[in-house]
């Protein structure tokens, strides 16, 4: 059965899509069989496509993330994923609140599992330029590799 994953952010447009596009790639690169989602915990922009400057930066990466689409936290996910993984401290705190009893999932702050970054979040990029998008790939994609590492020793 494959290790399901769920990347967390506040609006699923920046900086999860990034981290569901760069973990995807990580995993296929060593065949590692994986189910991977993002989510937002905030609904503004439930159904939107990744903000252009996200899909830019995976572009550049070989990643089309184009047809993601945003959407918020369930329930549902709870159950249904192994891992969730918050980018920010603020989405932490919120997924622990919002997390039913019976949740099966482990939830964590995506840069715990990166060395030297423990309690650490990803910066949202949003009000900023394509460098702090490049600074988000960058975070995302050592926590990919280093997620991949963990995963394929279990």
């Amino acid at each position: 059965m494959a290790t399901s994953l769920l990347f967390v952010c506040l609006g699923n447009i920046c900086r999860s899509p990034l981290a569901e596009a760069a973990f995807r790639a990580a995993a296929e690169r060593v065949g590692l069989d994986v189910h991977v989602d993002s989510a937002g915990t905030g609904e503004w922009h439930v159904g939107h496509a990744p903000d252009p400057r996200s899909q830019e930066v995976a572009a550049r990466h070989g990643i089309d993330i184009a047809q993601y689409r945003a959407r918020r936290v369930s329930p549902g996910d709870f159950r249904n994923f192994d891992y969730i993984l918050a980018l920010d401290a603020e989405n932490l705190r919120d997924l622990i609140a919002i997390a039913p009893s019976d949740t099966s999932a482990e939830i964590s702050l995506l840069l715990d599992h990166v060395p030297g970054r423990r309690g650490q979040g990803v910066r949202d990029p949003y009000y900023g330029g394509v460098a702090d998008f490049d600074t988000v790939w960058a975070d995302v994609t050592a926590a990919a590799d280093a997620l991949v590492a963990r995963l394929s020793q279990e």
